[in-house]
Order: structure tokens, then sequence, then C-alpha cells
């Protein structure tokens, strides 16, 4: 048996402000830095044998104070990275709605098939997510493996993973927030914690941590 982490990056500006990051790589703010450090400690007498993470800044950063907490080195992982928002990357989702009324229409009507303009859809992104879950998984022995994303790729994987379960697509997934996979040897799997954040009780985050994007 083994447990693989799905781990949310820490807080940016861009999550206050409401602006859709996707591919673009912004980096944690201070909160986020902080939040980062929190969830290292809580998690550094974990019985963690490796660390996968986004190469954006905002993943990868997490993921280093993650892995320095157990001794580890996070290596990087392109297939985990966020959404490519194409012509919405930088815009908020009043600026969309102002200046691409039909594509937000149609992202909004095929929830996974719309090809953003200059971007990809959210298909392509689970593919890709789910094949570095492919490549990452059946290799570590564990116990456990942490693997830092982002909300999108997350919700997406979580999708592929457990098609039964409504609260994956729908959960609130904070940043820094933990989802728990295990895995036993018969490539069984349960989603024993769902967007978990019990060591953030004592850090004042701000808004904007629910946008996923």
């Amino acid at each position: 048996m083994k447990r693989v982490l799905l781990i949310r990056h820490g807080q940016t500006e861009w999550n206050i402000l409401g602006r859709w990051q996707g591919a673009l790589d912004v980096p944690l703010n201070a909160v986020g830095e902080q939040q980062a450090q929190t969830v290292a400690a809580y998690l550094k007498d974990r019985p963690i044998t490796a660390v996968y993470t986004s190469d954006l800044a905002r993943a990868a950063n997490t993921a280093a104070a993650i892995a320095a907490a157990r001794g580890l080195t996070a290596q990087p992982e392109m297939r985990l990275r966020e959404l490519d928002l194409g012509v919405f990357q930088g815009l908020t989702r009043e600026e969309i709605a102002a200046q691409y009324p039909d594509e937000l229409a149609a992202m909004q009507a095929d929830y996974m098939g719309f090809v953003i303009p200059q971007g990809e859809s959210r298909q392509i992104m689970q593919d890709r997510a789910y094949e570095a879950w492919q490549s990452i998984v059946p290799r570590e022995a564990g116990p456990e493996i942490v693997m830092v994303a982002h909300g999108g790729t997350i919700r997406v994987l979580l999708m592929k993973l457990f098609p039964e379960r409504d609260d994956a697509r729908h959960a609130e997934i904070k940043n820094t927030s933990i989802s728990t996979i295990t895995v036993v040897e018969n490539g069984t799997m349960e989603l024993t914690e769902l967007a978990a954040t019990p060591h953030l009780d004592t850090i004042e985050s701000g808004r904007g941590e629910s946008a996923n994007i």
C-alpha cells in the first residue's frame, strides 16, 4: 500500500486579484511562501520518499519547501502544469466575459472538451496529468509520494481517477490543500482525503484562495 498526496501550490497575488493564471509563471506571494513552509512543516515527519511538481514557479517553490523538509529534491514534471488558458490568461472573469463572451459561454457549455483559443481543453490537461500519474505512481514504492500541482490539474486528475465522485469536480481546492489517494497492491484506489487544510488554521490567507486557476 502507498499514498499519493496531491497538493495545490501556495497563494499568489493573482489568486487574490482573481486573475486567471493558467500556464503563466506567476510567483508565490508572501502568504504563499508562508503556506509552503507551513505545509512542509506539517508533512516533515511523514514517510515521504519522492516529491514531483509542476515546473511553474508557484508549484515548484511549494514543492521545494516540502522536499527540503524531508531531505529530498523535488522533481519537475511539466505534465502537471495548470490548464493553458490561451487568450484568457492574465484576465479576470469579468474581463473575459466582456472580451470573449462567446468563448467563455462555450467553455461553460463543454466543460472538458472546449479548446480555448491559443490554449488547450480540460480534456487535454486531464490526459497529460493522467500520463504523469501513470509514469510516476507505479514506479515509486512509497510509502508516500507528493505531487504538487494546480487547482485545475488536481481537479481533472481526481475526476479521471474517481469518476463516481461528484465532489471531486466541485470541491474547493484551496492553496496548499492536500488530497490523499491510497493505492493498494492490486491497483485499487481510495480517495481518503479531499482538499484538506488542517495546517492552515493559523494563517490569514486573504481573498481569492478558491480561484483554482
